[in-house]
């Protein structure tokens, strides 16, 4: 089972939108990296990807606050 299989070469496939996604949830993308997102994919993709990326982040950071408290007997 591969998970990035391409049956149209000018799509994008899921592992290639996530990693785009996270390079720029921290500030780095390779030049080839972003002509590639900018030429492929539609911006409602990555609009959503990053909306998805920003619930689980937030949700990660209440849960660590959560157990740091708790743990700490606040």
């Amino acid at each position: 089972m591969q998970m990035s299989v391409n049956k149209d070469p000018d799509k994008l496939t899921l592992w290639q939108v996530i990693s785009s996604v996270l390079a720029a949830a921290i500030g780095v993308q390779s030049h080839k990296n972003r002509e590639r997102d900018f030429t492929k994919a539609k911006p409602g993709t990555y609009i959503a990807a990053g909306i998805v990326f920003t619930l689980v982040f937030i949700f990660t950071l209440v849960i660590i606050v959560r157990f740091v408290l708790s743990s700490t007997g606040g």
